[in-house]
């Protein structure tokens, strides 16, 4: 088998390397995964949910290590300390709701009858993991999975490679089965041959559209349930009533954080005519604060992309833009970092439209495109003209207009003053290109399990 590199951007190096395993030693660990998972089933609830949790815990210990390995692996500043503070509150919660959730849900139980629908673990669920926040998207299906009686086994992207060693090393030092929980390194021809061959019982993959598409095509004809989270072209829209300053210091930091690397980053700006001037104003003194660098310096706010060709698309989409027309309101000296390669300078543009790329593609980067519009309605009707839909942010000071607002965009969450977060009491689900399913709130454990319904009489 081909290794599989893990290049770093923070210097171009080779910072890990992993052969994939062989078809048939992939499909051994398949049937490990399904003959552990009954008796991990068999275990009560309490006592999977206390393992998981000393999982977390094994995990936090990690910390150092795993905030310089994620420096290394995709380039995020050192200075953010890792993804531990939602990974501990996705946890918490999923474990505080999983025995109300999970617990069967009584139509009777008399002397004659007892009737109710049971919620039985799916069995294996597979996770194809993607970089950009790879502790956080791993979590959101593993930890309702293995709480609710399922094996898991654990492919994670390329770029972050140590991410499933680490997750493996944590929960095995809690007392999680190794067959229950197994992290494998899987090349795309044989993932795609154990999903064709109706390997899973759940695959969840976080990723491209392309990605996605070829998930599915893997899977037609199995009925192999599927969770696909496939990429955003997230919108905010500031309206005249909004909030200024805050509007401008989230949305941009939605835009920026991460080196845009965010499945729910801000990638496109409407603003009310009345607040245009002023918002670009300051969102360019905002960006120009930024200081790009070395991960490990601890005064880079914005570290390398995570690979040359991630940046690469993102400065063709703007070459693309201001080539027609687009104005570019960053100075590329005021980011002296900017290497051609994968340290890439933030950008703000204007004068941009829906003809542009920048626009309508996934950037997955340091850029944003802002517009002005005169009401709702065109804002409306803008935020609505994507092919994804993921979040989308109205800032505005009444709930009513942002629920009425939110009624009518095509997406899968609604914020209404906040950007670039996850709630895990809400589902985070999309719509369109974005993909099918929802992970975590009571609705993730509707995913990874089914009902299963008994109708018990006495006579």
């Amino acid at each position: 088998m081909t290794p599989i590199q893990l290049i770093s951007p923070v210097d171009g190096s080779l910072y890990a390397t992993r052969t994939p395993l062989t078809l048939d030693a992939a499909k051994a660990a398949v049937l490990r995964a399904r003959a552990a998972q009954k008796d991990w089933a068999a275990q009560p609830l309490s006592h999977r949910i206390a393992l998981v949790k000393t999982g977390i815990s094994k995990l936090n210990e990690m910390k150092d290590q795993i905030v310089t390995e994620l420096a290394w692996q995709m380039g995020r500043p050192t200075r953010f300390g890792g993804e531990f503070g939602g990974v501990n509150a996705r946890t918490d919660y999923m474990a505080e709701i999983a025995a109300t959730t999970l617990a069967p849900t009584m139509v009777e139980d008399s002397a004659a009858f007892r009737r109710y629908i049971a919620r039985e673990p799916l069995g294996v669920v597979f996770i194809m993991a993607p970089w950009n926040y790879p502790y956080l998207t791993t979590i959101n299906t593993l930890i309702p999975a293995l709480i609710a009686g399922n094996s898991v086994i654990l492919k994670h992207s390329s770029q972050t490679l140590l991410v499933g060693d680490r997750l493996a090393e944590a929960f095995h030092a809690a007392g999680i089965p190794p067959d229950v929980f197994q992290n494998v390194v899987l090349d795309h021809p044989t993932t795609e041959a154990l999903i064709a061959a109706r390997a899973f019982s759940f695959v969840n993959f976080t990723g491209s559209v392309a990605g996605g598409q070829a998930v599915e095509r893997a899977a037609a004809g199995t009925f192999t349930p599927l969770g696909l989270e496939l990429g955003g072209k997230d919108p905010g829209y500031v309206r005249a009533d909004a909030n200024l300053e805050a509007a401008v210091d989230t949305l941009m930091d939605g835009a920026m954080f991460n080196a845009g690397q965010c499945c729910c980053g801000i990638e496109r700006i409407y603003v009310h005519e009345s607040l245009y001037k002023a918002f670009v104003e300051k969102a360019v003194v905002w960006t120009n604060a930024l200081k790009l660098g070395n991960p490990f310096d601890t005064a880079s706010t914005l570290g390398p992309m995570a690979n040359t060709r991630f940046a690469k698309v993102v400065r063709d989409q703007t070459a693309e833009a201001l080539a027609i027309g687009a104005k570019a309101l960053i100075d590329p000296k005021n980011f002296p970092a900017d290497d051609g390669g994968a340290y890439l300078m933030p950008q703000v543009l204007v004068n941009v439209d829906h003809s542009m790329k920048v626009m309508m593609e996934e950037s997955f980067g340091p850029v944003v495109g802002i517009m002005k519009v005169k009401d709702d309605a065109e804002a409306l009707h803008l935020m609505n003209d994507s092919p994804y839909g993921l979040t989308a942010s109205i800032w505005t000071n009444d709930y009513d207009t942002a629920a009425a607002l939110g009624a009518q965009i095509e997406t899968g969450t609604v914020f209404m003053n906040r950007a670039d977060y996850l709630d895990p009491a809400l589902c985070w689900t999309g719509c369109k290109d974005t993909g099918r399913g929802g992970s975590l709130s009571y609705l993730g454990y509707l995913s990874v399990t089914r009902p299963k319904s008994y109708h018990l009489k006495k006579v």
